[in-house]
This record gives C-alpha cells, sequence and structure tokens, in this order.
C-alpha cells in the first residue's frame, strides 16, 4: 500500500489562541530552488500566515513545527473552485443555446450559473474548513 502523497512546510508559531495555532511559513516561488536563483528578487520569496486547528497544548510560540498536506486534497480544491464551475458554465451554455437559440442570453445565462454555485459553496465553509486543514508536527533536532 503506497502513502498518499503529501506537501511539507517548515515554519514558526507566531501565535496560539484557543486552539487555533497560527504558524508563518516563508513560501518561495519555484525559480528560487533552481541553478539561477541568485537572479531573484525578494518579490518571490512572501511571508504566509496559516492557521491550524490543535488542542493538544503541546505547542509553545516560536517554536519550529513542519505543516504537512494532503496532495490529494489540493486537486479536491481544484475541482470544487474551477473545474466543477466550468463544466456548469459549458453544460447551461449548450442547454441554453439549444432551447432559446440566442447566443446573447444564452452566454448570460452561463455566466449567472456562477454566483450561485459560489454563494451555495459559502454555505459549506465550516465543512470545507475541516476538509481542507493542515497537521501539524514538532521538528525534531537531534
Amino acid at each position: 500500500m503506497s502513502t498518499p502523497k503529501q506537501i511539507d512546510h517548515e515554519g514558526t508559531i507566531l501565535e496560539i489562541k484557543d486552539g487555533k495555532i497560527t504558524v508563518g511559513i516563508v513560501n518561495v516561488s519555484a525559480c528560487a530552488g533552481c541553478h539561477a536563483k541568485g537572479a531573484c528578487t525578494m518579490s518571490d520569496m512572501k511571508e504566509k500566515s496559516i492557521d491550524v486547528i490543535d488542542f493538544s497544548n503541546k505547542y509553545s510560540v516560536g517554536e519550529k513545527v513542519k505543516l504537512t498536506y494532503r496532495e490529494s486534497l489540493g486537486w479536491f480544491a481544484l475541482m470544487l473552485a474551477y473545474v466543477l464551475p466550468f463544466v456548469l458554465v459549458l453544460l447551461v451554455l449548450f442547454i441554453a443555446t439549444s432551447i432559446t437559440n440566442d447566443e446573447l442570453i444564452s452566454g448570460l445565462l452561463s455566466l449567472a450559473v456562477l454566483p450561485p454555485y459560489y454563494i451555495i459553496l459559502s454555505f459549506f465553509k465550516g465543512r470545507l474548513k475541516k476538509t481542507f486543514s493542515f497537521t501539524i508536527e514538532k521538528i525534531v533536532n537531534i
């Protein structure tokens, strides 16, 4: 059985409050890791804060930690945010064109389906936050 692919980031705990740990990570662009990284500017590196829910009370502010995210969740997020709405727009466009034979109305109807889709998606924000979450673990220096 193969282990699922993971995305790891090292960071520093910035704040702990009510079971929510805020971790600061440095997000580096892809070119910063190549052989010409000396030519890249500081704008290629950005500091980001990520919130992790953890009630174990075993972490402290300033501690170095590793954040882990399952790669499969990234693909699921991609499906929800881009692929599914795109398919929905195309589906409505083809159905509306076959019914109305008017390109303007069909185009407007296909675009009008996007706001309700994202509004419905926002109703599931709490559930999605639980699904799309990082796990945290201490970095052990040997």
